[in-house]
């Protein structure tokens, strides 16, 4: 496999390193990002075991374990696995090996490494990850436990009206647990691409109704929608339009003030028709600079509870219809909430193309 600048072109335009060997264990190609992980003093035409000086934490060299050319006939690939330089650096290394057929010699190595950086943080962020869910679910099932233990020590010594409070509190505890676990597996679908849309046409404007009474009569604030005319039929799921609506009217009157105001009119972008619907609320708004946060996993604001997956959660649903979800400010001070609906399918998105 001779080098020619078209692939060393080509190889130090990716963002791992790449090294090729031929069947005689010469380096035929080096990648620039290869050099840096390796060191710049790794040229082609050095042997493979030469430039590949890595060893693992008991002190096995990479090119005596992985064994690129005497290794088992039919094996074509080396898995991902954690190597170290000299100096300690750790770098995740992975080896194919090219046979023209199976059983036969192989006739190149490629070998990919990247800094073990990325994962040590990905590992960071899951442990971040698990120690907040931990977390939110300590605090309901330590009242949970707490009054179940205080029922079951002094039974007789509470009234019936002690009882049935205490009792209610619990019955609200694992209400929060339910919704908590619900976010959770609505937050792994979204992550894992396994979110399902039953998306069809029906009148946002009639959902938004039934949705502004039921909060209203929940919370006793004050919401109200603004006329409207000739607002087509949005196409979405009616499910998931009313579990990202319902949300957002909800934090408005959680953490807005005053009265909440709904508005949705048609409109289009880049050719497509959409049903702008915008919350609004008298409080204090949004910040700028805090914006770009609101829909990151458990972002919370202010002192009020919640899991802080709820608007992460609007924010998936909407992107995968196709739709746009913004923050901007009310002509009152307050925060304004804007989500654009689709009016149709998006034939190329197989969710939805229906």
């Amino acid at each position: 496999m001779p080098s020619d600048r078209t692939t060393d072109e080509l190889l130090d335009s990716l963002p791992d390193g790449v090294v090729v060997a031929d069947a005689e264990g010469v380096v035929t190609h080096v990648n620039a990002e290869a050099r840096r992980l390796l060191g710049t003093d790794v040229q082609v035409g050095q042997g493979l075991r030469e430039v590949m000086a890595l060893q693992d934490l008991d002190g096995h060299d990479w090119y005596d374990a992985v064994a690129p050319y005497t290794g088992l006939s039919t094996r074509r690939l080396a898995a991902e696995q954690s190597w170290r330089l000299d100096d300690g650096t750790e770098l995740l290394v992975t080896a194919r090996f090219m046979r023209p057929r199976p059983t036969k010699p192989v006739s190149h190595v490629t070998v990919a490494l990247r800094s073990a950086r990325s994962r040590e943080l990905l590992d960071r962020e899951r442990s971040d990850l698990v120690a907040t869910v931990a977390h939110e679910l300590r605090s309901p099932l330590t009242g949970v436990r707490g009054f179940t233990a205080t029922l079951l020590e002094r039974w007789d010594r509470f009234s019936d009206d002690q009882k049935k409070l205490i009792m209610q509190t619990v019955h609200n505890d694992t209400d929060r647990l339910t919704r908590l676990i619900a976010d959770l597996l609505e937050v792994a679908r979204l992550d894992t691409g396994r979110l399902s849309l039953l998306a069809r046409r029906f009148d946002a404007v009639d959902e938004m109704t039934h949705i502004l009474e039921s909060v209203q009569a929940a919370t006793g604030r004050e919401i109200r929608l603004n006329p409207v005319e000739d607002v087509p039929a949005v196409f979405a799921d009616p499910d998931r339009f009313s579990q990202v609506m319902t949300n957002i009217v909800d934090n408005a009157v959680r953490h807005g003030e005053g009265t909440v105001r709904i508005s949705a009119e048609a409109t289009r972008v880049n050719g497509r028709g959409f049903v702008e619907i915008a919350v609004e609320d008298e409080g204090r708004g949004i910040s700028p600079e805090i914006r770009g946060r609101v829909f990151t996993k458990f972002w919370k604001h202010g002192q009020r509870g919640g899991s802080g997956l709820g608007m992460y959660i609007a924010h998936g649903l909407v992107v995968a219809h196709g739709g746009v979800i913004d923050i901007g400010d009310a002509p009152g001070g307050g925060a304004r909430i804007k989500v654009l609906w689709p009016t149709g399918p998006n034939l190329d998105d197989p969710l939805l193309a229906g």
